[in-house]
Parts: structure tokens; C-alpha cells; sequence
């Protein structure tokens, strides 16, 4: 996964040595540079990235003055840089991922990158899990769901009819039929009674004869 990236820093200079030191790192990808707070905040919502490199102190709004715009749920993983080391608490505050003074040397960078592509691991983590759950969940309400018919499809006269068993009342054997009894009507289906036996919900059907078989329990 590449790890879309926009740098927000008021310095060219601190822009251009932070690029420079990302570009060897093959997982990151610059997706923009800002010059200022409300520059910054346009962006984030235009390109939606994965991690911003974030100067504390620039003009249109600093750094927290984004976080607060932007909504710090809706913030990507946030990287602050800065020439001062007095914000550093307030930093941790509001979730910073790593807190880096200028200027930036190859090696801290490196650190902070390495917290990066961890959180990035664990929110991969965490999604599949997620979605792991999810499947489980489904494969659960399905096994969840009854085995046995809900409507049968039988025959009164030459037409069709389908019978909500819930709806059956008693049933009845006629020869190689059996015989639905479902609110004064009688259907007929073409099955002997005791195979319908093995399909039905023993729970809600009990056989009382061998010709007269079934009552609705429920």
C-alpha cells in the first residue's frame, strides 16, 4: 500500500529537504505541498491523504488550527515539524504520530517512518479483522435461518398454489397426496405423507395418525 503523503510547511527550503529525504522511500507518496493552514485544510479534504508532515507555526493557520478545522477524526496520520520543541505535549494531545524538530535529520525521519508503516500495518490489521467479522457474522444469521420450507407449492383444481406453512392448520394422507387443510381450504399435494414428515419442523408438527398426520403446534 502507498502511503499517500502531503507536506505542510511555510519554508520552501524545510519542503524541499523533506521531499528529498522521502524520495527514497519507495511506500511513500507525495500527494501535494502547502504553504499555509487554510492551504493545508483544502487539501486534506480535496485529496484525502494517509499522512500529513505538518509545521506547527505557519500563516493561514498552524498546525492545531488544521486539527481543529478538519476535525481530529477525519485527520490523516499526522507528523508535526517544527523549529520549536515547546508544543511537543500539546503534540501527543491531539494524536500526533511523531513530533520532529528542524532540522530534520535522515535518521529521526527514518524513526518516525517506521511508527508510520506500523500504524499503517495495524490498520490493515484491524480492517481485515473487520471484515473477517463481518463474513462471519453473515455465514452465522445464515446458518441461523431455518432448514426447513417455509411455503409449499400445491394444487387446488388445475391451478398452482403456494401454502405458507405457518398458514397450515392440520394435514391429512389421500392416497399418494397429501392433503393441506389451511383456513377452511384444502390443497392438495403430491407427496407421500411421510416424506413430507422428514421436511417439516418437528417443533411446530406433530404426528397424531398415520392417515391424519400433522397439527400446527404453533
Amino acid at each position: 500500500m502507498k502511503v499517500r503523503t502531503l507536506i505542510a510547511d511555510d519554508e520552501l527550503l524545510a519542503r524541499e529537504r523533506l521531499r528529498q529525504l522521502l524520495a527514497g522511500q519507495p511506500e511513500i507518496e507525495i500527494v501535494g505541498e502547502c504553504a499555509d493552514g487554510r492551504e493545508a485544510v483544502a487539501e486534506i479534504q480535496k485529496k484525502i491523504p494517509n499522512l500529513i508532515f505538518l509545521d506547527i507555526q505557519m500563516p493561514g493557520g498552524g498546525g492545531f488550527d488544521v486539527i481543529e478545522a478538519i476535525g481530529l477524526a477525519n485527520m490523516p496520520m499526522t507528523v508535526f515539524v517544527t523549529a520549536h520543541n515547546e508544543y511537543a505535549v500539546e503534540a501527543f494531545e491531539v494524536q500526533a504520530l511523531d513530533y520532529l524538530v528542524k532540522p530534520i535529520e535522515r535518521q529521526r525521519l527514518g524513526e518516525a517512518l517506521t511508527r508510520v508503516k506500523e500504524r499503517v500495518r495495524l490498520n490493515e490489521a484491524f480492517l481485515a479483522r473487520e471484515e473477517i467479522s463481518s463474513v462471519l457474522k453473515t455465514l452465522q444469521m445464515v446458518a441461523g435461518q431455518s432448514p426447513y420450507p417455509q411455503r409449499l407449492l400445491a394444487k387446488n383444481g388445475n391451478t398452482d398454489s403456494v401454502i405458507c406453512v405457518s398458514d397450515i392448520e392440520w394435514i391429512e394422507a389421500a392416497d399418494y397426496y397429501v392433503c393441506l387443510h389451511v383456513g377452511g381450504k384444502q390443497h392438495l399435494l403430491r407427496e407421500s405423507i411421510k416424506a413430507l414428515e422428514t421436511k417439516l419442523d418437528p417443533h411446530k408438527f406433530v404426528r397424531l395418525h398415520r392417515s391424519a398426520s400433522y397439527r400446527g403446534t404453533e
